[in-house]
């Protein structure tokens, strides 16, 4: 078992983008402590849902505040980077970090980042797969070069060199994604709009029982599971709400809206949120159901510094002992 903290980084009220990015990294610092796993950095541009632009670079600093954690991207966009750019930066990461950092991609959305950097609606559309492999050819090689439909170049060394590449997961919303990352043999990062029979489905389409899957889960631990549904239905659609509007399309196409509190409910009612026992039950259920082994938990939805720092402890001491116990 594995288990993480997912951290978007959103701005809360009242909040800074200087305090948001302060309380991800305290959060971080606390997941080391509490016994956490690993911690993961969502990647948004132009919008307060989350305030981290570059996860590769959020990781470094977290990398530098601790020592035993590892920390990875959840995810860092292909479609708006040049994968030689984003393989250089996990190679490095990992060199610094004594073999710590871990590499989650994904294709990202239709949003205006693609206009914004120039990479345009064709490399979201079509140019996924070649961005992955390409980026993975850059991790295991020592030399390379490139004539693809996205991208070329004459060959040239790739430095820095790590000599075990960093883990690479890709995030997937579709079976067609589900296959790009089974026919590379690459594990899938499975995110938590999905609930348990979805995901155990994914694993099955991915067709490796035995990969290194991962499960992103909302997760609030309070006394009872109405007072963690009480905070939540209060507090993450002040901060969701706002948040969700900076999902702006690049083209003409419609963008259904969502309503957060509708939104936090059927959250809610799919994840961890609840006593001890009643998170610990629910992702040893996740677990039996899907046959994943590695949980990243999103620990600040509560919307206060003192409430991620707080449930963050909880989930150390009370809830993953439960779990580890309940599964062995």
């Amino acid at each position: 078992m594995r288990f993480g903290i997912f951290l978007l980084a959103a701005r809360h009220p009242g909040q800074d983008d200087a305090a948001a990015l302060a309380r991800t990294a305290e959060a971080a610092v606390a997941a080391e402590r509490a016994g956490f796993d690993d911690v993961w950095l969502a990647e948004h541009h132009f919008m307060s849902y989350g305030v981290i632009p570059s996860a590769t670079l959020m990781a470094g600093h977290i990398l530098g505040l601790t020592s035993r954690i590892h920390v990875g991207t959840a995810v860092s966009v292909l479609s708006c980077r040049h994968p030689v750019a984003l393989a250089e930066e996990a190679a490095m990461l990992s060199l610094v970090s004594g073999g710590r950092f871990r590499l989650g991609v994904g294709r990202g959305g239709p949003w205006r980042d693609l206009e914004v950097f120039g990479t345009g609606l064709r490399r979201y559309e079509e140019g996924f797969t070649e961005s992955l492999d390409l980026l993975l050819a850059w991790l295991r090689s020592e030399r390379l070069g490139w004539d693809g439909e996205h991208f070329s170049f004459r060959e040239v060394p790739v430095v820095p060199r790590a000599a075990e590449p960093p883990p690479v997961s890709v995030a997937c919303t579709s079976p067609a994604t589900e296959a790009v990352a089974a026919e590379r043999g690459l594990p899938m990062i499975l995110g938590m709009h999905v609930g348990d029979e979805e995901k155990a489905a994914a694993v099955a389409r991915h067709g490796d029982p035995a990969a290194p899957n991962i499960s992103a889960h909302l997760a609030q631990v309070a006394d009872t599971r109405d007072e963690a549904v009480r905070t939540l239905l209060a507090e993450m659609p002040r901060w969701l709400g706002p948040g969700l509007d900076g999902y702006v399309p690049v083209d003409d196409r419609p963008r259904p809206s969502r309503d957060p509190v509708a939104y936090t409910r059927r959250l809610c009612d799919l994840h961890p949120v609840g006593s001890p026992d009643d998170c610990a039950a629910a992702l040893a259920a996740t677990a039996e159901r899907t046959g994943i082994r590695h949980f990243i938990l999103l620990v600040e939805a509560a919307g206060s510094h003192r409430a991620t720092l707080e449930n963050i402890a909880r989930l150390g001491e009370q809830v993953l002992p439960r779990t580890r116990t309940a599964l062995s």
